[in-house]
């Protein structure tokens, strides 16, 4: 009975935060009041679930998926015409009444590069462009139609639009008439593709707002409530388009201008990260530790290989991380913007996942019949983690919820599994990384965080801030006993 009262509060609370409860109290006469199990139905529809009405664990799912934080009270309509012919939806917000309208980039975190995060941004506006009668110029200073900007917590946006950290609700905007775009400054953000957030889509995403277009209820519209994946369709869908022309027209010259999204996949190259200035402030070895790597691993000298993009770094057991090095000069034919990693200490080789695919290392050579096909063996494409797990004596995979005992010989998953990551308790779903150290605690990391797992008590015993907690990750000055940055 407790616990549903905590649900049902939850529910009403993340029901009124994105407007479902307070837009029913406001329906007219002779509609349903507005109960939670109503309005979770109304969710239910907005989300294409089955709308039961009941907080069951897809609902529950779905409302822990990362999304615009812009409420969704105003977009009731545009939902509740989904069924007819006529899908075009009509934005609440208001317009702007100019065609050339100026832009501004105001903050950003420290470990975005900032010629490719404009790059980013350019695009995301030229989306819309591309397909209306706007145009959009950078403001480098000073005032600007639409302002972007990077907060932490609450920004004085009230309680309701405060950030959460990593996960929940990325960023909100506000329509024409303040035109302003809000981004979580704790989120794992990426310009490229791979692991943490891809800021451009969210950018182009709240950009939509700052035009007046509500969310879609066109599950592959870019204005949907949950932000779209970039693939090989296009970003914007036929209701973007037309809710865009809607307000400001076709584009006065030529026709308008569709790219897929795989063109928009990359905007960050390794070799650009830091500017000359920043180069010659910060300290290229401890780079990784101002924001996140795709992978971790540890071999039997307790050296630690840390990946990001196309390159590695080895900290030692002294702490004192090299420079950065190029995947291929250790481990030749490897790509870059690795999945996961793990040294096995059965074997003393080397295993790297991307994709459906794994290759073999013994040192510095590929083995022979490598990179090979791993999926077809039953390994989860796009694995979150990997790890040589001592007391199975195999090779562990996770991937979401659920974790995969490997055979090294085969590379095939053992019988009766993938079996749920409960039985790793305390640790939470979507790890980038982990590591056996030296210590005997496993070490697995995500974000800016670490959790350490107890072997024999199987379970998680602590966790906090990887970079300014391990010293042994290369983030402190060994001599001075300082974090780096």
């Amino acid at each position: 009975h407790a616990l549903s009262q905590v649900l049902s509060s939850l529910l009403q609370r993340f029901l009124q935060k994105y407007g479902y409860l307070g837009a029913l109290r406001h329906a007219p006469a002779g509609t349903a009041r507005a109960s939670p199990a109503f309005s979770c139905r109304e969710f239910q529809r907005a989300s294409h679930l089955a709308p039961s009405g009941r907080l069951d664990a897809p609902t529950l799912q779905q409302m822990g998926r990362p999304r615009c934080g812009t409420g969704d009270g105003h977009s009731q309509d545009a939902w509740a015409r989904r069924g007819r012919r006529w899908k075009r939806y009509s934005p609440h917000g208001a317009k702007w009444h100019k065609r050339h309208l100026t832009y501004r980039v105001v903050n950003r975190p420290p470990y975005l590069p900032p010629r490719e995060l404009r790059a980013a941004v350019r695009a995301a506006f030229e989306l819309w462009s591309n397909v209306s009668a706007l145009v959009f110029w950078e403001a480098r200073d000073g005032a600007a139609d639409i302002r972007l900007a990077f907060f932490h917590g609450d920004h004085n946006d009230g309680l309701s639009n405060a950030f959460d950290g990593p996960g929940g609700a990325l960023a909100h905007a506000f329509f024409p008439r303040r035109g302003e775009a809000h981004f979580d400054s704790d989120e794992r953000w990426s310009l490229r593709s791979g692991k943490g957030r891809n800021l451009f889509v969210v950018v182009a995403h709240e950009v939509g707002h700052t035009l007046g277009l509500e969310h879609s209820p066109v599950k592959s519209a870019l204005m949907s409530p949950y932000y779209k994946k970039l693939s090989k369709d296009f970003v914007l869908s036929w209701d973007d388009v037309l809710a865009i022309q809607n307000l400001y027209g076709k584009p006065s010259k030529g026709s308008a201008i569709q790219l897929p999204g795989k063109v928009f996949t990359h905007f960050q190259d390794w070799s650009m990260d830091l500017s000359d200035g920043e180069r010659q402030q910060r300290s290229l070895s401890a780079y990784y530790c101002h924001s996140f790597f795709d992978a971790i691993t540890a071999d039997a000298d307790h050296n630690l290989y840390i990946f990001k993009g196309s390159r590695y770094w080895l900290v030692p057991a002294s702490g004192n991380a090299s420079d950065p090095q190029p995947l291929h000069s250790r481990w030749p034919g490897l790509p870059a913007a690795l999945d996961a990693a793990a040294w096995s200490q059965l074997s003393g080789k080397f295993y790297f996942f991307k994709g459906g695919r794994c290759w073999r290392y013994k040192g510095s050579v590929l083995e022979a019949g490598f990179p090979q096909k791993c999926s077809a063996g039953g390994l989860p494409r796009h694995p979150d983690t990997a790890l040589y797990f001592q007391q199975l004596r195999h090779l562990v995979l996770f991937k979401g919820a659920k974790y995969f005992v490997v055979s090294e010989e085969s590379l095939h998953v053992e019988p009766y599994y993938p079996r749920s990551l409960r039985d790793w308790a305390g640790l939470p779903a979507g790890t980038a990384g982990a590591l056996r150290h030296r210590d005997g605690f496993l070490y697995f990391f995500r974000d800016h965080q670490y959790w350490q797992f107890d072997q024999a008590k199987l379970q998680v015993v602590a966790t906090g801030m990887w970079a300014t907690e391990l010293p042994w990750m290369g983030c402190w000055d060994a001599n001075g006993g300082q974090v780096l940055f």
